[in-house]
């Protein structure tokens, strides 16, 4: 397939340009008259299923050929050569056992955190010992920092470093995720280097931006027949631009700097890198645009020097519009709109935005007219109805039995599912409106019998005989073990489903959330023997937190032409219209998380990975995104009763585009905003309901 080569063989796709779609076309460029069996021995290593799945689609629509050999990056470890590498350790049971360190490190020290961020800082700590393996970082040159002018909070993190140590010395033995994905990766690499495959193997789509990818990415790209297809290259960003990314702390959240890094790493310059297919981007003149609006911050002084010389700025921002709603509920009925229009016109449409909420508000939306959207990312667990039902389960365990709680539980739509649901809505009824007017605020067993002995219900004292099963004097608050709190909890939960006289769990775990829940509430309890002993308050904290990480994706007969992705999805995908919502600061891009452990210059300092890395993905994606052929922009000027700030994207495009007046690139911005004012007003003028003119006074 490839020309032999002594350099390292990296090609390019450009942005703008559907990636799945290029690499396709690509392969059947270089396969053309040959063989084809050619084709079925090339190995194909992608970084998402969902690219996978993608590039099957495309070679399912024809014409018929033997396919290539499709395989993920963590698919790499299955192979039989791998045997020798133990499994992974459960990322989950890796957290357990890190909350055991993190509860004694806040006993001790209890002004770090408060007790509800357990397992947030487990999970931190965990993300850093991946992150450190999957770098090659050891504890020791942690220890070796320079920290002079660090306070004493760096004495605190070395001693908590050293408690960890030995996960790193036993890493090989039980090993995590990440530390078994790098051995992975450097086995490979030397049984490559003793007998390097003849066969074609292509990594494509990957940025690099994990040390283990990078090092697969750099060993396939020196194989005979090996290469590497980077996704949205930026070949209208100058030569010397390219070098000025050296120092990770001024550039990393450039949407190029994991391209640069990769290149530097092979000694290979962005002019050594051909292209892959001869696909062009929608508009070459917003591409231009686009790169200089995103040129590093130390450099932005070249606008003055390069702006005038970019042509067709009007036409090059035609298909774009620039929508800024006043709130976020009336940009969701904007984009609600927009979508409507483009499922009555057949044309394809996709909104990206990572913010779950708005993207939630537009689905409410579209459900006026009966447009369901196929939503990638689904509803995050713990505000599923059974995340609900389980979590408030899991407070009758540290708190009083009040009123209110009973009366959620009893009326939540899984409770009491495993038999006749009838009398039970009657009885709670009746027993919510005694409550009400007489009390007690916080029942008990003989409040409770005493109100079904007045009752003359027949079905009043096996009801409240079940009613004081599950949830009078469940209070337990001291130390007891994680995998007796657990079994408890599933088990009052099950029975507060099942009802009074049903079988199972009810309907508990019946449904597509249910199903999902029942999948992490399995593994919770699998791994529960590693969290030793906690109480009752930490524990409701910790099973709300691991909920929170699960989604649950219901099954629904969606729109084919209306999708909601989130910004991973957006890479591998392809609509004609795309709308890039919530771009304020905060939301796109997010605020990088805090880090209790690192601060930027020890991290800088080790070779870890910055917080400006995620910023800088989520600029390839918007920068991606941006370049298809019709684009929304849209933002809310207020959020919750405060002013927003604007992403700092689209705030050096406004800047850019307003400083070129002499090259049409303000006249192209009032443009922009005037098409989206028109539907903002359309918008308005769907929620306005009219005057009635009153009639005269007879």
């Amino acid at each position: 397939m490839f020309e032999p080569s002594d350099r390292p063989r990296v090609f390019a796709v450009p942005l703008g340009v559907d990636f799945p779609a290029a690499l396709v076309r690509g392969l059947s460029t270089r396969t053309n008259g040959q063989p084809p069996e050619a084709l079925a021995r090339t190995r194909l290593i992608v970084n998402t299923r969902r690219m996978a799945r993608r590039i099957r689609s495309i070679y399912d629509e024809g014409p018929a050929c033997l396919l290539p050999r499709i395989g993920l990056v963590t698919d790499l470890g299955e192979h039989a050569l791998m045997s020798a590498i133990p499994d992974p350790v459960s990322p989950l049971r890796r957290r357990l056992e890190l909350l055991q360190l993190v509860s004694r490190l806040l006993d001790a020290q209890p002004d770090l955190a408060p007790r509800s961020a357990l397992y947030d800082l487990a999970d931190s700590l965990a993300g850093l010992m991946d992150e450190m393996h999957g770098e090659g970082v050891s504890p020791d040159r942690i220890s070796q920092l320079d920290v002079t002018d660090q306070s004493g909070h760096w004495a605190r993190i070395q001693a908590f470093l050293g408690i960890v140590r030995h996960y790193f010395e036993d890493a090989t033995a039980l090993p995590d995720v990440e530390t078994r994905q790098r051995l992975v990766v450097e086995t490979l690499a030397e049984l490559w280097a003793e007998n390097p495959p003849q066969h074609p193997i292509i990594v494509a789509g990957s940025t690099g931006s994990r040390g283990a990818t990078q090092l697969l990415m750099q060993t396939v790209a020196r194989l005979p027949q090996g290469a590497v297809i980077l996704p949205g290259f930026d070949r209208d960003m100058p030569e010397d631009v390219w070098q000025r990314f050296d120092n990770p702390k001024h550039s990393e959240d450039h949407p190029q700097y994991r391209f640069a890094a990769f290149l530097q790493a092979l000694d290979l310059s962005p002019s050594d890198i051909p292209k892959w297919s001869d696909d062009t981007p929608a508009s070459p003149e917003r591409n231009r645009l686009v790169s200089l609006a995103l040129r590093p911050a130390p450099i932005t002084d070249q606008w003055r020097r390069d702006g005038p010389k970019l042509p067709g700025i009007e036409p090059a921002m035609s298909q774009v519009t620039l929508l800024e709603a006043p709130s976020t509920r009336s940009e969701a009925l904007t984009i609600a709109l927009r979508l409507r229009d483009a499922a009555e016109q057949g044309t394809s449409a996709a909104l990206i935005t990572p913010d779950r909420t708005l993207s939630r508000q537009v689905t409410a939306a579209l459900t006026r007219w009966g447009i369901v959207p196929d939503d990638s990312a689904g509803m995050p667990l713990h505000l599923a109805p059974v995340g609900r039902f389980l979590r408030h389960v899991a407070e009758l365990f540290h708190l009083p039995l009040s009123a209110e709680a009973l009366l959620t539980l009893l009326k939540h739509p899984l409770t009491h599912t495993g038999t006749d649901r009838g009398p039970h809505l009657r009885l709670t009824r009746e027993l919510e409106l005694h409550i009400r007017r007489h009390g007690p605020p916080y029942p008990t067993a003989q409040n409770l019998h005493a109100w079904a002995a007045a009752h003359k219900d027949p079905h009043a004292e096996p009801w409240v005989a079940w009613l004081i099963a599950c949830f009078t004097e469940k209070e337990l608050p001291g130390e007891v073990s994680l995998e007796d709190r657990t079994t408890s909890h599933i088990a009052l939960a099950e029975h507060i489903a099942r009802g009074t006289d049903g079988d199972g769990s009810g309907k508990l775990w019946a449904d597509d959330d249910g199903q999902q829940a029942l999948k992490t509430v399995s593994n919770f309890a699998e791994n529960a023997q590693h969290g030793g002993a906690v109480n009752a308050r930490d524990y409701a904290a910790l099973f709300h937190a691991i909920l929170s990480r699960g989604d649950v994706r219901k099954t629904i007969k969606a729109h084919p032409l209306i999708k909601i992705w989130g910004t991973l999805e957006a890479r591998v995908q392809g609509a004609d219209l795309l709308i890039l919502a919530g771009l304020n600061e905060g939301s796109w891009p997010e605020n990088p998380s805090p880090d209790p452990w690192l601060n930027r210059d020890m991290r800088a300092e080790a070779g870890l990975l910055l917080p400006e890395r995620r910023i800088g993905l989520a600029a390839h994606d918007f920068q991606q995104a941006l370049l298809a052929p019709e684009v929304w922009i849209t933002r809310s000027i207020r959020s919750d009763d405060t002013e927003t700030v604007p992403s700092r994207w689209l705030n050096r495009l406004q800047n850019l585009l307003s400083g070129l007046p002499d090259q049409g690139g303000k006249a192209a911005l009032e443009q922009m905003r005037q098409r989206g004012q028109h539907w903002l007003d359309l918008a308005k003028a769907f929620e306005d309901p009219g005057t009635t003119p009153a009639e005269t006074r007879p």
